[in-house]
């Protein structure tokens, strides 16, 4: 399917404003529109964007329930009491549990952590965990990205003399659970600035929250922030407000001094030596701590993620790359076998959703294989399989459209479900499987837009090649970290011509190394446009192009230039 491209409109009202912007800072009146584009209006706010402070940093004690979550947890280390720090198996609950655990240990001994199975437990909150507490006399656990709809559990849990905080950003329902304190920016009487919180990110606030009240300083968290770093990337939530602060510092920690464990990540996915990026945590680290969970066990990634000890880690780190490799080869069998399941039966034709469901497919990666095919269809997708009695699966969504939404639509039909806007879980009884079906498609069909239903490419500007100066490159830069609510700025060029150096590359010679012009250039500008092959002719006949694109700097043999990344051509 070919993109269609929408050029955002200049900010033609706020002319001043770009003015003001572009003599104050000394840049280019484009990267002042970029500016403008999201929301920054003055020199001042440009500085706060340009130079993210910890000190701007909300205070955690505007968080519902934060005083209570403090007061229960210094009773609990006064009193010397066990305390649980429990997980999700994702890449959020990983490091939200090695966060608070890591940060708990330097202070006080008798903590544990547990995460849950993802085949024999299932998500969030489980009996077996709350079980496992009772029998390791835990008195106080400390739940992270899980446990805003666990009712039942949290009751289950008193009556064993057990006490619950919950720590998660997930949308909560009416009901919370009777937990000592459920830390959620979600909640609807939450006065919390920011609602965009990692599940980490809400353990964060916690233990800055548990920190200020009991004089610890506030450096004592900084080296736990390439954690942070980690979660934020992982989970797709926007890298604006408060996490664009939290995202940025955690970059510099993972880059300068990331933690033993953390590091020996870096060195299987080759990238001890780079830069690391949002980019590198979501395609290369993140799948990483994530197919613990997904294969094996997560508490192997937690493991990971605390140990002090580089032996381990180095080989703990070498276990789980192979668990991805394993990986790797079980999501793109499903994948297929899910795309040929589409492909045969007619109705997927006309039917704004997909839903598929087969008892034998690995839990552990259809996550994936939604993401796959939501992308591959370009429509919602929900993917199912049988585990522990129910039809369990996950739901991805397309850009726009909120796939919560039209799951919790037939909330009569579930066991259980929970997520985001995005990306949610959800479980029902294996015979209400067609309803569901039925009922996501009705939904999906009477709220869906056509445009939602089409891949579009956002360009932020078209500019010609003459803009591409290394002071330009330099500021845009500085834009970074990107990601949802500050992606990386798309642009575009027309008129281009190869300047006779364009050549196929790859091993089915399917992707194109650019050497370009336009009526602007005085030297041309090198691109790769991987999967474009088939434009190759096009480029040799000489007929001008079109291209779209973002800027990025490629680094061989310690030389770095600046690189056109194609994202589509006509």
């Amino acid at each position: 399917m070919t993109p269609e491209w929408k050029v955002k409109e200049p900010i033609n009202q706020k002319i001043d404003k770009q003015n003001e912007l572009t003599a104050a800072l000394n840049i280019s009146p484009i990267l002042a529109q970029l500016l403008l584009q999201r929301g920054i209006q003055s020199p001042a706010e440009a500085t706060k964007f340009f130079k993210p402070r910890l000190e701007d940093l909300h205070d955690p004690f505007l968080m519902a329930d934060m005083e209570k979550a403090v007061e229960r947890l210094t009773k609990a280390v006064h009193r010397k009491e066990r305390i649980l720090v429990y997980g999700d198996y994702d890449v959020d609950g990983t490091t939200s549990v090695s966060l608070v655990y890591k940060f708990l240990k330097k202070f006080y001994d008798n903590v544990d952590f547990y995460i849950p199975d993802r085949y024999n437990e299932g998500y969030g909150i489980s009996y077996q965990g709350i079980d496992f507490a009772r029998e390791q006399g835990c008195k106080l656990v400390v739940a992270l990205d899980c446990g805003i709809k666990a009712i039942d559990k949290i009751e289950y849990a008193r009556e064993a003399g057990i006490d619950f905080i919950i720590c998660d950003h997930h949308t909560p329902d009416e009901q919370l659970p009777n937990a000592v304190a459920v830390l959620d920016p979600k909640r609807p009487d939450c006065g919390y600035p920011f609602k965009h919180l990692s599940g980490c990110g809400v353990g964060f606030k916690l233990l800055q929250a548990f920190a200020s009240r009991n004089s610890i300083p506030f450096s004592e968290l900084e080296p736990l922030l390439d954690l942070l770093a980690l979660s934020i990337a992982s989970d797709i939530v926007p890298i604006t407000g408060e996490n664009r602060i939290l995202a940025f510092h955690g970059l510099r920690q993972l880059n300068s001094h990331p933690s033993i464990g953390v590091k020996s990540i870096l060195e299987v996915c080759n990238l001890a030596d780079k830069e690391i990026t949002i980019s590198d945590i979501v395609f290369k680290i993140g799948p990483r701590i994530n197919a613990s969970g997904r294969m094996k066990l997560a508490t192997e990634a937690v493991e990971l993620m605390v140990s002090n000890d580089m032996s381990f880690a180095k080989e703990k780190s070498g276990t789980i790359n192979e668990y991805n490799n394993d990986r790797k080869d079980l999501d793109k069998n499903i994948t297929d076998e899910a795309i040929r399941l589409i492909a045969s039966n007619k109705e997927y034709e006309e039917s704004k959703s997909i839903v598929v469901y087969k008892p034998d497919w690995h839990k552990g990666v259809i996550g994936i294989v939604a993401s796959r095919l939501a992308e591959e269809f370009y429509k919602p997708a929900v993917v199912l399989t049988y585990s522990n009695g129910l039809a369990s699966g996950s739901a991805r969504s397309v850009p726009g459209f909120d796939v919560y939404k039209a799951i919790d639509s037939c909330r009569d039909l579930l066991e259980n479900f929970g997520g985001h806007r995005y990306a949610a879980g959800l479980s029902m009884k294996e015979e209400n499987v067609p309803l569901f079906k039925k009922r996501m498609e009705e939904y999906v069909a009477s709220t869906i837009t056509e445009e939602q239903m089409s891949p579009l490419i956002d360009i932020d500007a078209v500019i010609p090649f003459s803009e591409i100066t290394p002071q330009f490159v330099s500021v845009l830069k500085q834009f970074s970290p990107f990601g949802p609510g500050n992606m990386k700025p798309v642009f575009a060029t027309t008129g281009v011509r190869d300047t006779g150096n364009s050549k196929l590359v790859g091993k089915g010679q399917e992707h194109l190394k650019l050497e370009l012009f336009d009526d602007s250039s005085t030297t041309p500008m090198n691109g790769i446009a991987f999967g474009m092959g088939l434009h190759f002719t096009d480029l040799k006949s000489n007929r001008p192009i079109d291209i779209c694109y973002t800027i990025e700097e490629n680094t061989f043999a310690g030389n770095t230039l600046t690189q056109l990344l194609i994202k589509s051509i006509r």
